[in-house]
């Protein structure tokens, strides 16, 4: 639980908000009566970070955290009853990330210590996802022992895949909680996430370096990769191509031109050949519609009499002098239509 939080954590920290994840968890620990500490996890003997804070949004807890619903959120196949928020709404332009922790075996991870999710089983969720365009690129991350066996079955393009250690190998624990009495981090885990403390979401390491920084003799196991199914030169891929996320942003150097459209001399911001081609072409057809009004206009205003000394007296003066000028013509016909009754 504490290492599943902490790269949740990790990767909020690198601009990924909570509508783009997807957080399954236990959920046993926080309140478990062998925790001194109730309603907190910690990933440190020190304490100092709450990781269960204000800010977690679990979708999947407890009894729904199941092979089969891990399963459905891969591959998308929900009951109807199932929000939006507890889906994976991906497309294949995505980047996803697939982080798995816990007890596991040769080709197997445990869930809820009652069931196992078996290497075939994840296989073919990613080629189910794959054949649905539902990713362009797939970063699965496993710490668990022989997690590298958990990969044996993949043959989807596209799939990067990294593990804690090997076949016939363990994972071990970083260090232990006095307080509590159990472990509460994982190393390999504990390694990743050193190395990302050290970024932001505007950093520029590669996968590459994140691959270089795992130490064997810190992690007392062999970390695993997967790369025959990538294309990509790992040492181009940014680590946040996965682990985080930078919202693009326009900048120019026009304010809003919404209000001054009428205008024949606002020109607004065209962001490519096609558009501005639209742009001119509704303009030049919003100066015919209005050159046909003023013509209509000019032939229904025809000036007879004392009009046209109006007209010509009008002619040059401001709004204000215009609606005088109404005013006293109106009072005039009044007077004139009051007097003629009687």
């Amino acid at each position: 639980m504490a290492n599943t939080l902490s790269l949740y954590r990790t990767v909020k920290r690198l601009g990924i908000p909570d509508e783009r994840i997807i957080l399954m968890l236990a959920d046993d620990m926080a309140c478990n009566p062998r925790n001194n500490y109730p309603a907190q996890v910690f990933n440190n003997e020190n304490h100092q970070l709450n990781l269960y804070g204000d800010n977690v949004e679990v979708d999947y807890r407890g009894y729904e955290v199941t092979v089969e619903n891990f399963l459905r959120v891969l591959t998308g196949r929900h009951e109807s009853a199932v929000p939006r928020s507890k889906r994976l709404l991906s497309d294949e332009g995505s980047h996803i990330l697939l982080y798995m922790t816990g007890h596991g075996g040769d080709e197997f991870l445990k869930f809820q210590d009652s069931e196992e999710l078996q290497s075939h089983d994840l296989a073919d969720a990613v080629k189910q996802m794959k054949e649905k365009h539902r990713f362009k690129e797939l970063l699965i991350m496993v710490d668990t022992c022989q997690a590298a066996t958990l990969f044996s079955q993949l043959h989807s393009p596209g799939v990067l895949a990294i593990g804690s250690s090997m076949k016939g190998e363990n994972s071990y624990s970083h260090h232990l909680d006095s307080d509590i009495g159990v472990s509460v981090v994982d190393r390999f885990t504990y390694y990743t996430l050193a190395f990302f403390e050290k970024l932001n979401m505007y950093s520029n390491a590669s996968l590459n370096s994140l691959f270089n920084s795992y130490d064997r003799s810190m992690l007392m196991s062999t970390a695993y990769y997967r790369m025959d199914l990538y294309e990509r030169p790992l040492n181009e891929v940014p680590v946040t191509n996965f682990f985080g996320s930078v919202m693009k942003t326009l900048h120019t150097d026009s304010a809003y031109t919404g209000f001054l459209a009428a205008h024949d001399d606002e020109t607004p911001i065209s962001f490519s050949d096609s558009n501005q081609h639209d742009h001119f072409t509704s303009k030049n057809e919003a100066s015919a519609r209005r050159s046909n009004r003023e013509k209509v206009n000019d032939a229904q205003i025809i000036p007879h009499g004392w009009t046209e000394v109006l007209l010509e007296q009008l002619e040059g003066k401001n709004t204000d002098t215009v609606v005088l000028y109404g005013l006293g013509v109106m009072g005039i016909l009044l007077a004139l239509s009051t007097w003629l009754s009687m």
